[in-house]
């Protein structure tokens, strides 16, 4: 498959997931914000499942592209997921289109996997670097896979409240944000001047 016009496919998946939800995505809306047809579509994906399913590796790959940091201090490390996790969407209809396919998931085995495997890299990066923050003294003891699943499920439930009621993103960081500090001593450069 050429890497570009999948690419380019996948980017107008996107923005025709945001503009029609989920109910109404079609193949023929996708060629229309792709600028193709159907059929060179279809000469990529042979279904819109397949597509959707390609759609959501790339979101899972660009995920965990800004979760990537080298840094050795687990304080920074957190820092860095949460930016990851709380940085504002550039289209404002996207997290409405993301949750549509998290209500898939029931129904769709193959959407299901990826959000499972979405919510393991994130406990994943959590708990690593907790565990690290408690070896090397600079958080407090405390369960790095029970803080994980705690921090993991309010980003979850942070995305409903975000999309059904309105709420900012920013007071579900906050509640994060507090929740660390009362469980690991830590609290963000971003607040402080400097990670605790």
């Amino acid at each position: 498959m050429e890497t570009e016009t999948a690419d380019e496919i996948i980017a107008a998946t996107s923005r025709a997931l945001s503009e029609h939800g989920y109910a109404d995505l079609t193949m023929q809306r996708i060629a229309e914000e792709a600028s193709m047809t159907t059929a060179a579509i279809h000469y990529h994906f042979d279904t819109k499942a397949e597509l959707l399913n390609a759609f959501l590796d790339d979101l899972l790959d660009r995920f965990e592209a800004g979760l990537a940091c080298d840094a050795d201090d687990p304080r920074e490390r957190i820092e860095t997921f949460l930016d990851a996790v709380f940085s504002p969407s550039k289209n404002d209809e996207f997290p409405v289109a993301l949750m549509e396919l998290k209500a898939q998931a029931p129904y769709q085995d193959s959407f299901r996997r990826r959000f499972l495997d979405l919510d393991e890299v994130m406990r994943s990066v959590v708990a690593t670097a907790v565990r690290d923050g408690v070896e090397m003294g600079h958080f407090e003891a405390a369960d790095p896979d029970l803080v994980a699943r705690h921090v993991v499920t309010t980003i979850n439930g942070a995305h409903l409240r975000t999309v059904a009621l309105g709420e900012d993103a920013e007071t579900t960081r906050a509640v994060i944000e507090a929740y660390l500090d009362l469980q690991l001593g830590w609290s963000p450069s971003r607040t402080t001047g400097v990670s605790q």
